[in-house]
């Protein structure tokens, strides 16, 4: 079982529409993180991997409803995204890290390990 230290917060994200546009988080999770210090960008990672991080940038509207804005679109497409597709969100300040469930609702696994000649090679 994957685990991730220390989660401060954790919400699913079920992808509707462009997978790639502009994505709104949980009102619960923006609601977490308000305030005078709520973050301007967020680096997300493949869940338990740290070997690659996107920076997006994060919007608010005047409700306060949260975005994920520029980044998201290099990472949807990293990792192929498509509606009906659910993500997993565990939060660890400013840094989440992220699961995705695909049209059958199994994770995905885009870190798979080979060895070749006594190293790792990460392939997706």
């Amino acid at each position: 079982m994957d685990v991730e230290p220390d989660v401060r917060f954790e919400f699913v994200l079920v992808l509707k529409g462009d997978p790639r546009g502009i994505q709104r988080l949980s009102d619960s999770f923006a609601d977490y993180v308000a305030g005078d210090d709520r973050p301007r960008t967020m680096h997300l990672r493949e869940a338990v991997c740290s070997y690659y991080r996107w920076i997006v940038d994060v919007i608010y509207d005047a409700r306060g409803k949260m975005y994920l804005n520029i980044g998201w679109e290099k990472f949807a497409r990293h990792h192929s995204l498509q509606a009906g597709f659910i993500l997993l969100f565990s939060y660890f300040d400013r840094d989440m890290s992220v699961k995705v469930f695909d049209e059958t609702r199994c994770r995905r696994d885009y870190q798979t390990t080979h060895r070749r000649g006594g190293r790792s090679v990460l392939s997706s």
